[in-house]
């Protein structure tokens, strides 16, 4: 009974076994998960009506991991296989299943589709993780929306 609790416990975190982000091997995303994954509309796990999320896949294997609100929150990691099944592992390991089904990714308790390219917000976390490699959160980054609007004549 104990170890089907535990099990039971296991499968609503949504969290498979991994405990050292360096154990996790980086494995190249097949054709289909590869690029940028955005949030539509209003989503449950998201904080607020406003706030969205990105999940972006990159051809060797590196994920970012962005949401923003009022504050951007980016968490580099890394794309693996794990239990069967593809998963994103954070640098914090935090660990994440993935799951497309008819062009609709599902990830962290959110759907998302493909777009063009990642939120302005979102490039620039890609570049503060090139130059930052070993930061587990990258948090420095002020949302557009919340940056004072420039009159004409200030230009």
């Amino acid at each position: 009974m104990k170890k089907w609790m535990i099990l039971a416990a296991l499968a609503l975190t949504g969290c498979a076994q991994i405990n050292n982000y360096e154990a996790a091997v980086k494995t190249p995303p097949p054709a289909e998960l590869q690029g940028y994954w955005q949030t539509t509309g209003p989503q449950s796990k998201l904080i607020s009506d406003q706030a969205m999320a990105s999940l972006i896949i990159g051809a060797k294997g590196d994920t970012l991991d962005c949401r923003q609100w009022q504050r951007v929150i980016a968490k580099p990691g890394k794309l693996t296989r794990f239990d069967d099944q593809w998963v994103n592992v954070t640098r914090l390991v935090r660990v994440m299943p993935l799951r497309l089904q008819n062009g609709e990714l599902r990830y962290d308790g959110l759907r998302m589709r493909k777009v063009e390219r990642p939120t302005v917000e979102c490039q620039q976390a890609l570049h503060e993780v090139a130059a930052r490699p070993n930061e587990a959160v990258i948090q420095n980054i002020e949302p557009e929306i919340l940056r004072p609007m420039q009159s004409v004549a200030q230009q």
